[in-house]
């Protein structure tokens, strides 16, 4: 990592207050270069706290930009942070509709020369999407990173039509902390306590909103820019990593969106920025990367950068199972359209005769982390347990092998239940036994014939289902073999359904494994065209290259030590008599740091997972947060504990929350909220 010290431009900060049309003011942090000459403006637009939570990340990227010659601004969301108003639903009209406002009056600032970008990663990628989808005037190109455009089927509520256990959950538990969190009195003086007080009778879980839309309604397609891509008029640089599980949303774009408007860039990394060094690497000169979009949409400069393949993405080689990697072999590919000539569809039958799935409920214990931040417990470990509870099939490989794209799985079932669920999944198997989990997919067996329908199983009756997995670049190496693993539980990803202890019987002769299979390994291309370099590759993947990380200077923030012993990060406790199997996560999300204003900051979460192997109606979580932010010069001290659960009966969800809010020893608030939810899909 290459800190950058000097610029073309010096700079200046500051903090402001944008005026929204209904008198709310959002705070803003904003960097300019100094220069009389108007510049393009870039906006942030998120509800994680500028003043502490992304304060660290923010320093990386706000000035780097600044010095560049551009405006970069950071506004928290009404409701968050030091912004007044109240919390809404993620990606609410309000938000949006706040968005655009936000867009207006920076294009109208004389030190703006009317053009705005906009980026962010995972919140503000989606509302990027989002806000470019309604297309305010001023904004010419946005930067979305770990973003989705369909917030149904790929988000952090469901999957496949299933109830997303393990981040459905996590995550409404996380936003209920951070929601909660006050207004810092560094920044918005005396009245602090008055405006947490009313952002705290505001307050309403996010569970219980996105567990009463179990199928794809209308509230999904809200927000969700697949219902019409031809809305977005700015160009759009989207980007991923194979890690993350928005990364298919990169492939949708770069198919959907004009090719002289869009880029596609999908390497091998977790849920970050891809120039912050975390595992699994390389990392690459991504700010560089941006500045070449900004340059050429915002300035009107010919900086190459379209003329760059449609898609560029990482073909990582084989690899050990392993939670962590810091760097993953491989090289980079480009693809002139997607999707890609260069990719072709390899069919592998099925064999064998019909065999009952019906996997223990714990299958998925280790499926690793649903969202993978860079943590060395995050990726999936040994597959060949998950392998034992599920039912495999397996495929020479006689040729390296490289995938690039999206599988497809197409199986026979005969369910004698009418609700269930199957989950495939891929895994390279080496000579040893080993096997590293490649990608996978699930589908509720209701929503097989749509995600807006619920269509129960007829008991008895034999289908066809089929289900695409997650997008992926692998080389399968000769003597290696492909393994299709196929079980009928996923905990604590996947909630099971209330009969899904049945399972279902494969029939292997109606079944198949489709896989999105790229030159080299073919002699030629899809389309038989003579692109296929002399040495088996494709022309122009050797040029794809990028410089090496650069950021701004850290902000400095201390990370004190401290008495208390580490938690594991992810901990997996049996107990034999009972069955049951329990799942510790801690998602370390950053412990106590103080920062250069004085602020000191501790948050830690626990999460836990809970099923009986053989009983679906035992599954719970249970998610317990506690924040303390402290400024010693201000005799201030608050503290934020939340506590929530889900559990089951065979008809509803029942959901239960409590947030506890202190001034110093005083209670500021306490709350609790119980709900049952019928369960209509999931």
């Amino acid at each position: 990592m290459h800190i950058r010290t000097s610029f073309p431009y010096e700079t200046t900060h500051y903090d402001i207050r944008i005026p929204l049309q209904d008198g709310t003011l959002l705070y803003a942090r904003v960097w300019r270069p100094l220069t009389d000459e108007p510049v393009p403006a870039l906006l942030e637009y998120l509800p994680y706290r500028l003043t502490d939570w992304t304060a660290p990340r923010d320093h990386q990227r706000h000035p780097w930009y600044a010095g560049h010659g551009y405006a970069s601004v950071r506004v928290d969301i009404r409701g968050h942070g030091n912004s007044e108003g109240m919390p809404t639903d993620e990606y609410s009209a309000t938000e949006l509709a706040d968005g655009v406002e936000v867009i207006d009056w920076l294009a109208a600032q004389p030190w703006c020369n009317g053009k705005v970008g906009m980026f962010g990663i995972s919140w503000g990628g989606f509302n990027s999407l989002q806000i470019a989808a309604l297309a305010p005037e001023p904004l010419k190109a946005i930067v979305t990173v770990c973003s989705t455009d369909d917030r149904y089927d790929n988000d952090v509520h469901y999957m496949g039509g299933s109830v997303l256990a393990v981040d459905m959950h996590a995550w409404a538990s996380t936003m209920l902390a951070f929601v909660a969190r006050p207004p810092d009195p560094l920044y918005v003086g005396e009245g602090w306590r008055d405006m947490w007080l009313r952002r705290l009778e505001a307050v309403e879980p996010f569970l219980h909103t996105w567990l009463g839309h179990q199928t794809r309604d209308d509230y999904w397609r809200h927000g969700s820019v697949c219902e019409d891509y031809g809305a977005i008029d700015a160009a759009v640089l989207a980007v991923g990593g194979w890690h993350d599980p928005y990364r298919d949303t990169v492939l949708r774009l770069v198919e959907h969106l004009p090719a002289d408007r869009v880029r596609g860039l999908i390497g091998p990394w977790s849920h970050q920025y891809p120039d912050r060094g975390l595992p699994p690497g390389p990392a690459i000169g991504f700010l560089q990367e941006t500045l070449r979009w900004w340059d050429h949409w915002l300035k009107d400069e010919d900086t190459g950068v379209m003329s760059e393949p449609l898609l560029r993405s990482y073909v990582s080689d084989s690899h050990p199972p392993a939670t962590v990697y810091p760097t993953l072999p491989g090289r980079w590919v480009g693809e002139p359209a997607w999707p890609s000539p260069h990719v072709r569809t390899v069919t592998y039958a099925f064999q064998g005769a019909p065999v009952l799935v019906r996997s223990p409920m714990h299958t998925g214990v280790d499926a690793g982390r649903f969202f993978p931040f860079g943590n060395d417990a995050d990726l999936p470990p040994d597959q060949r347990e998950e392998d034992a509870r599920s039912a495999c099939f397996e495929f020479e490989v006689g040729e390296e092998t490289w995938v690039s794209g999206r599988p497809r799985v197409r199986l026979r079932l005969t369910s004698e239940v009418p609700r269930g669920q199957v989950v495939a999944r891929l895994c390279d198997v080496a000579p040893d036994g080993s096997s590293t989990l490649v990608t996978r997919g699930v589908l509720n067996l209701t929503a097989r014939h749509g995600r807006d329908r619920v269509v129960p199983w007829e008991p008895g009756a034999t289908e066809d289902v089929a289900l695409e997995l997650n997008g992926i670049g692998h080389a399968f190496p000769p003597g290696h073999r492909i393994r299709l693993a196929v079980s009928s539980a996923y905990w604590p990803w996947i909630w099971p359904q209330p009969d899904s202890a049945a399972g279902f019987v494969l029939e292997p002769a109606g079944s198949s494994l489709e896989l999105p299979v790229r030159a080299p390994a073919l002699e030629e291309s899809a389309t038989g065209s003579p692109d296929v370099a002399a040495d088996g590759g494709m022309d122009g993947d050797a040029a794809i290259t990028f410089e090496e990380p650069e950021q701004a200077e850290p902000l400095g923030v201390n990370f004190p030590l401290t008495l208390d012993e580490p938690r594991p990060e992810r901990l997996v406790v049996r107990d034999v008599a009972k069955g049951e199997w329990r799942l510790e996560v801690d998602p370390r999300y950053g412990g106590t740091r103080v920062y250069p204003d004085g602020l000191e900051f501790t948050e830690d979460a626990l999460e836990q997972y809970t099923i009986n192997e053989a009983d679906p109606l035992s599954a719970r979580t249970r998610s317990d947060w506690s924040i303390r932010l402290h400024r010693p010069e201000l005799d201030w001290e608050t503290t934020v504990r939340t506590r929530s659960e889900i559990s089951c009966d065979r008809h509803d969800f029942i959901a239960s929350n409590e947030l506890i809010c202190t001034e110093g020893e005083e209670v500021l608030f306490h709350r609790t909220w119980e709900k049952r939810t019928p369960r209509t899909a999931g």
